[in-house]
């Protein structure tokens, strides 16, 4: 049965700060019925396709301008009315998204997870549960440089000049600052066992409150 209105879990944070192990671990815990979708802020990087290899590189895609915000609130209102979208992919050793998109279903949770979930104010409005995954920055960037080079085609050069030049400016600029903004602060992501149990509890509450 689907609720009148899903339960929208923002969570933010820096790069590699865990956002991603800690919203999969929300899914597995609610998705035994279908009743969850995780919605990645980054699929709605902006289309770069008009762009050459040559431009798409120089993109700072770390700063809030990089996403297609538009597009993302827009799909969200899509799922929140009960209605199915179909949404971008982003394809990273191309720099722009790739041909494939993807159906998402309405569903009565609706985990968002980016960098700037928090930071822009019309994506935050639209939250009932904000949280923000503070890692500490040489882990972070310890992460990055793995996930980087092995997922993303990255050389270890790349990561580094990437990371002191963006990464970190715009991280130290937009992402930390949008913490004030958090309902719950969560150190070290998804090994935090404690921060999930409770937001497994949080959002069981909220479920039972929408159901009567």
């Amino acid at each position: 049965m689907q609720v009148k209105k899903p339960v929208l879990i923002g969570i933010a944070g820096g790069s590699a700060s865990g956002k991603t192990s800690i919203a999969r671990k929300l899914y597995s815990t609610f998705d035994k019925t279908n009743s969850v979708n995780i919605i990645k802020e980054d699929d709605y990087y902006k289309d770069q396709s008009h762009l050459s290899m040559e431009e798409r590189v120089k993109t700072n895609y770390d700063h809030p301008f990089a996403f297609d915000h538009d597009l993302l609130l827009e799909q969200l209102d899509e799922l929140i009315e009960g209605r199915s979208i179909l949404k971008p992919t982003y394809d990273y050793t191309i720099h722009t998204r790739s041909d494939i998109v993807e159906e998402v279903l309405p569903t009565d949770v609706i985990i968002l997870e980016g960098l700037f979930v928090l930071e822009n104010k019309n994506v935050r409005d639209k939250l009932d549960i904000k949280i923000f995954v503070d890692t500490p920055a040489d882990e972070r960037f310890i992460r990055r440089l793995r996930r980087d080079i092995s997922e993303r085609g990255r050389t270890i050069d790349s990561v580094i000049t990437q990371y002191l030049t963006t990464v970190k400016p715009m991280h130290d600029e937009f992402v930390e600052p949008s913490k004030r903004y958090a309902d719950l602060i969560v150190p070290e992501g998804g090994r935090n066992q404690v921060a999930i149990d409770l937001l497994t509890t949080k959002i069981s509450s909220i479920l039972s409150e929408k159901m009567i």
